[in-house]
């Protein structure tokens, strides 16, 4: 059995990249090892920032792997930049592997860009040839492939499932270490990976449930406070991930509806009560009647008085 090398990125769901990567080798009984070129700070609502590893660092994390364990199969994921697609040429072409599966990271599953536009053409000049096998997702293949059209891709029908072709670039991997050959190891993986599929069960996500609760929290408690960061601390989460909740689901900042409800409530008393504007006013926190005025005017276009008028 030979050591598997995947060389890609970190994946804190865990769905995909070097945790993805090894977890599946271990679980099919293979052995793995791993260099990481890129930490991604990411949850199930997509990515939020990247650090990409220095070249040197990932150059000394490869040839310290190559020179001890010598694996014979390596698999690359994750390439963001020149100097680490460089540093991986290098040890290819120095170390000659037995077999290269190349696993193009250009999108997440969330539509997230994942690599500079201006590697593209480097990685067909320079990757491609070294690779056995290169796993690609239908419609990325133009886009990545240019006009080259190598004999060596293995084509995917897109998928919504986060991780999908890593999965199977890394099943293949496993069978090719156990001395299959390359169409062996492809059936082989594809039956592995529908396997998964029938049984999978995604990471779950609170995402759906945290924003029913803080449409609830909105519906009671906007009359007294309207920042984020009440919510966010009521409901023991950042505000940026709130913010990202509410853009995905709600389509909307939490700001946005946090002011739309206290919008909505205002103009029903403006329309429905007789409390004056200041009344109003100090009823809903704001701190003075020029700054409820100010506030409504700049969501509706007008005065409250001039509202009040226009309804009557």
């Amino acid at each position: 059995m030979n050591t598997i090398l995947t060389i890609t990125g970190s994946d804190s769901t865990g769905g995909s990249g070097v945790q993805a990567d090894i977890r599946a080798i271990t679980e099919l009984g293979g052995k793995a090892v791993s260099a990481v070129t890129c930490i991604t700070i990411q949850n199930t609502l997509g990515i939020q920032e990247f650090y990409d590893i220095p070249s040197a660092v990932v150059e000394a994390q490869v040839e310290a792997i190559v020179n001890d364990v010598q694996p014979e199969i390596i698999k690359i994921g994750m390439i963001r930049n020149v100097s680490i697609l460089s540093v991986i040429v290098a040890v290819l072409r120095r170390h000659t592997p037995s077999h290269v599966l190349y696993d193009p990271v250009v999108f997440s599953s969330n539509g997230d860009v994942l690599m500079e536009s201006h590697l593209l053409g480097l990685i067909r000049q320079q990757l491609f040839p070294l690779c056995s096998l290169i796993i690609l997702r239908r419609t990325e293949a133009e886009m990545i492939l240019g006009h080259k059209h190598p004999d060596n891709i293995l084509y995917l029908e897109d998928s919504p499932v986060h991780g999908l072709s890593n999965s199977l670039s890394t099943a293949i991997a496993f069978h090719l270490s156990q001395g299959d050959s390359l169409p062996e190891a492809k059936r082989k993986a594809l039956d592995y990976v529908s396997l998964q599929l029938s049984r999978s069960e995604h990471t779950h996500s609170r995402s759906h449930e945290l924003y029913r609760d803080f449409l609830t929290a909105v519906n009671e408690f906007f009359k007294q406070r309207s920042d984020v960061a009440y919510y966010a601390n009521y409901l023991n989460v950042s505000s940026r991930y709130l913010s990202q909740v509410t853009a995905r689901i709600g389509l909307q900042s939490p700001k946005s509806i946090i002011e739309q409800k206290l919008i909505d409530a205002i103009e029903r008393d403006l329309r429905t009560t007789a409390s004056t504007i200041q009344e109003i006013a100090y009823d809903y926190g704001f701190s003075s009647q020029a700054h409820f005025t100010k506030f409504f005017k700049r969501h509706k276009g007008i005065t409250p008085s001039d509202y009040r008028k226009n309804q009557l």
